[in-house]
């Protein structure tokens, strides 16, 4: 069954209600406070912005603030995203749950939109308490953090072939950079959900007449594996950040020797070619009779000397192992 309470639905089931609002406005607040026994200093921390997990006790019902990454629109469309976080806030009572946050949590929202419409996923994702509710709210978000986790383990699979790709270098060092951002804004996500999901299951007992501590220990299980998985994937993009950096170092030097090389190997043609140019009287220029190899006496002597010297400096950097880039 729902029911429309003032400025948010209500969905019922058996004994107790769930209520789930996005982005709330300061009228749905106020509706909150004379609904439920909420303390109001809880009920600001609903609308504000600062990120802090906690979750705060009371006799009669526990105030859970969390973070999950905000669904952004059109996910999926690029290769990386940088998560920004959603504030998730949770009132638990012995017969209700009230779900706040401010922007889109898109799993969320789908699930409470199928309990709405279907009461046999309603029986299901509900139970019999809030405390289970709770349970499954907290599945499915941390399911949805498993999803980006694959996509970032595809990501590093492929990174181990086009790091060594020539023809894609320019672009490996963005995706790097990204890719870190993304690892390091789901550790600060799911580092402090662990610690808040033990508390929960640790208190969350007195809201169900049935034992949930196996449910709560899956969830926390599932925490733990995201956090190894996060901690595999920073240490291995690390990896690839060195080997980037060497392998584009390694390009680098090879460049400059050639370069180098190449200037060295030009010295001798500038050096005697300068002599040529200046305006005194050397043997071999034109304007000095006579000129015994043609008209041309100068650049001959140019050439034959600046090819000699450079030849001689090529076969004694090859001998020197200077000329080795494979």
């Amino acid at each position: 069954m729902v029911l429309a309470e003032g400025y948010f639905e209500t969905i019922n089931n058996l004994d107790f209600t769930w209520t789930d609002i996005q982005n709330p406005s300061r009228d749905q607040i106020n509706m909150l406070a004379k609904q439920y026994p909420f303390h109001e200093l809880n009920l600001d921390d609903c609308l504000s912005k600062v990120h802090i997990p906690k979750i705060d006790k009371y006799k009669d019902h526990l105030f859970i603030m969390l973070n999950f990454p905000e669904t952004i629109q059109g996910e999926g469309k690029q290769d990386y995203d940088i998560p920004k976080v959603s504030q998730l806030s949770i009132f638990v009572g012995t017969n209700y749950i009230v779900t706040i946050h401010r922007s889109e949590v898109t799993s969320l929202t789908e699930m409470f939109q199928h309990c709405k419409s279907n009461e046999k996923e309603r029986e299901t994702a509900m139970g019999d308490s809030p405390a289970f509710l709770l349970h499954s709210v907290l599945d499915v978000l941390v399911s949805d953090l498993f999803h980006r986790l694959t996509k970032i383990e595809g990501n590093l699979d492929d990174f181990e072939d086009e790091i060594f790709d020539e023809r894609t270098k320019s672009a490996e060092a963005k995706k790097i950079n990204l890719l870190r951002r993304e690892i390091t804004s789901l550790r600060r996500i799911a580092i402090p959900l662990r610690s808040r999901i033990f508390e929960i299951s640790k208190e969350i007992q007195r809201f169900s007449k049935d034992d949930l501590t196996p449910y709560y220990n899956d969830v926390e299980d599932h925490v733990e594996k995201i956090i190894e998985t996060l901690e595999e994937a920073k240490e291995t993009i690390e990896i690839y950040k060195d080997v980037y950096f060497m392998l584009n170092t390694e390009k680098s030097n090879k460049i400059l020797s050639i370069l180098t090389i190449i200037f060295t190997l030009s010295i001798p043609i500038t050096v005697i070619s300068s002599f040529y140019g200046m305006n005194i009287s050397i043997p071999g220029r034109v304007e000095a009779p006579p000129t015994f190899l043609g008209p041309y006496t100068s650049m001959i002597i140019v050439i034959i000397i600046s090819t000699i010297l450079t030849l001689v400096m090529y076969w004694y950097f090859r001998r020197a192992g200077w000329m080795n880039f494979d």
